[in-house]
């Protein structure tokens, strides 16, 4: 009995510090882009980078791509939306409601330059997965220039 309350405080206690990492990543974006909209909610993401491109996952659960807005400039994707409520069949209460609905906002910083012109972007099973190839770097790169002798 003691072992399934120490797991229970445990759960709990991870539940409490996956909630407050995202209360903080809302505060990072506030600060960077001014302030964050009452209502508004922020869906976790990845933003990972391979040899050929940054790809960016979203965690979207119930939201159809239509309801999906992406624009992408030249440092940042931004994602906006909305999540609508269902209504629950057959005249069921909830008693706990942890997911969250209405309208959505990420602002994703790109730490690399990208190929807008390819990027794409796919919807499955609740996963947003943006692919954004990357250009090619040239800073620091050599080229060889010609010297012209004159006279």
């Amino acid at each position: 009995m003691a072992l399934r309350t120490i797991g229970l405080k445990r759960l709990e206690l991870v539940r409490l510090r996956e909630r407050l990492a995202r209360l903080l990543a809302a505060l990072q974006e506030a600060e960077a882009d001014g302030a964050v909209e009452a209502g508004v909610w922020l869906p976790p993401y990845d933003l990972c980078e391979s040899a050929g491109a940054l790809v960016v996952k979203v965690e979207l659960p119930g939201v159809r791509a239509d309801e999906i807005e992406l624009t992408l400039t030249s440092a940042q994707l931004q994602l906006a939306g909305q999540k609508s409520r269902r209504a629950p069949a057959g005249g069921v209460t909830h008693l706990c409601s942890e997911r969250s609905y209405g309208r959505f906002r990420r602002t994703i910083t790109l730490r690399r330059p990208v190929r807008a012109r390819n990027a794409t972007a796919e919807l499955r099973a609740g996963l947003l997965t943006v692919r954004l190839p990357k250009l090619t770097d040239r800073r620091g790169a050599a080229f060889k220039l010609e010297v012209k002798e004159q006279g």
